[in-house]
């Protein structure tokens, strides 16, 4: 596995976002994921409570872009961490940090856990 193969992992996500299915997205979560969500406070720690979140999330239609990404690959352990901008259907849009960390299960990457906040400044250009 290259760091351009983990990167593209993003794009499974992202993908999985634009079908406006949890499930979809829920599916590339491991069984004992962590999520800690952009626009909630609540932890979410099993698959029922990352769909319930994913679930409200989509209403929105996201559509994720990567601004900065660093990848580092450990063995069966892969982390994606940097900068990404969520876009909405209503025009608005969320700049947050983000960290993927893929566990390799066998067969394919699984995200084990996923922080992503919101930035608690605005970008200066």
């Amino acid at each position: 596995m290259n760091k351009n193969e983990i990167l593209l992992l993003f794009n499974d996500w992202n993908n999985a976002l634009k079908t406006k299915k949890a499930k979809n997205v829920v599916a590339l979560y491991a069984q004992d994921a962590l999520l800690l969500p952009t626009i909630s406070n609540k932890v979410c720690r099993n698959h029922a409570e990352i769909e319930a979140y994913f679930t409200n999330f989509l209403t929105r239609e996201p559509v994720g872009q990567i601004n900065e990404a660093n990848i580092r690959i450990f063995d069966d352990l892969a982390i994606n961490s940097g900068v990404y901008t969520f876009s909405f259907h209503d025009g608005s849009s969320i700049q947050a940090r983000f960290t993927f960390i893929y566990r390799w299960n066998g067969e394919r990457w699984m995200i084990i856990k996923h922080h992503s906040s919101q930035m608690p400044e605005p970008m200066i250009t």
